[in-house]
């Protein structure tokens, strides 16, 4: 029935471009200024749709606020379904504060989300989560979430984990998922002093089909159990990082859903997340698949960063 289903974080983001950012105790001003939905999954999934992939679902929590509404009506707005997504009452909606640094486009956020967004695993029922090709989590809510991975693989859903940040009882997922995308900050943080080559091949041990690390401006690195594949990141002018990740992970599935390889894969998912870094926030950047598709035709034509892809 599902393409693709999400279940994870979704937030209203505030995001100011700033000079600089100040020190404690003083103030700046802001050079340009946006309001955007934002979350891990819930901007993943936002990719998907705008690529043109169908068939989406977003299983989340809300507020019954001016944001909550806003939240919702983005992600149908890139044809994802929220039939799904929990409107909490008397409760704000999940809200991210981003200062992005003019310069190099990397930013810092303040997330602000009410306990009442949680879910328990008691909320966590046998629909949607059986009826979907692919389950794309983030790892919140843990326990809620590795019952969501379970349910996915009992009805043979492959199980995408975007691995941000090292969260509680992230080793109790790896059984359950197939492809693990974590940050460079996930890698250092997990690997116990280890190389990071070794902590891929250790992570794949552990039951992890496929382990991918994004590295930023050096691109990613893929592990497939035998062999590592590093796709270099595309140069662009940066405007902001904020977002990159997910369009990442969300790109990322498409080829999955395209039956590509994970070198082909890894490139398209650079492209799309560079292009997105052009532009200010998570959303608003995303690209469409035809412009992904000019963007890799020119790097072909210039002879950069191009081992000759065809995108379908």
């Amino acid at each position: 029935m599902w393409q693709c289903v999400g279940f994870g974080l979704c937030a209203f983001d505030y995001l100011a471009i700033v000079e600089k950012y100040p020190a404690l105790n003083q103030k700046t001003d802001c050079i340009a200024y946006s309001q955007q939905g934002g979350g891990p999954v819930a901007t993943a999934l936002a990719t998907l749709g705008r690529l043109g992939m169908g068939k989406i679902a977003f299983v989340g929590k809300v507020g019954d606020d001016i944001e909550g509404r806003f939240i919702r009506r983005a992600l149908e707005q890139d044809g994802v379904d929220t039939r799904f997504v929990k409107v909490v009452a008397d409760t704000p909606s999940a809200q991210a504060f981003v200062w992005i640094e003019k310069d190099s486009g990397k930013r810092s956020v303040v997330l602000q989300r009410d306990e009442r967004l949680f879910f328990s695993t008691g909320e966590i029922q046998f629909e949607p989560f059986v009826h979907a090709a692919f389950l794309l989590i983030d790892g919140r809510d843990p326990d809620a979430a590795l019952k969501s991975a379970k349910l996915a693989k009992k009805a043979n859903a492959k199980v995408v984990m975007d691995a941000g940040s090292l969260r509680p009882k992230m080793k109790q997922f790896f059984r359950f998922v197939d492809y693990f995308i974590c940050s460079k900050d996930f890698l250092h943080d997990f690997s116990d002093g280890n190389s990071m080559d070794d902590t891929m091949r250790h992570i794949h041990r552990m039951g992890c089909d496929r382990v991918v690390a994004t590295l930023g401006d050096e691109g990613s690195i893929g592990f497939d159990g035998k062999q590592f594949w590093h796709e270099p990141a595309f140069p662009v002018k940066v405007v902001d990082t904020t977002g990159a990740g997910d369009v990442y992970h969300g790109a990322f599935v498409y080829g999955l859903l395209k039956k590509w390889q994970l070198p082909q894969i890894m490139k398209f998912a650079n492209a799309t997340a560079a292009l997105k870094c052009s532009q200010l926030g998570g959303r608003e950047g995303i690209p469409r698949l035809e412009d992904v598709k000019l963007f890799l035709k020119s790097e072909l034509e210039q002879n950069r960063n191009y081992s000759g892809m065809l995108i379908v």
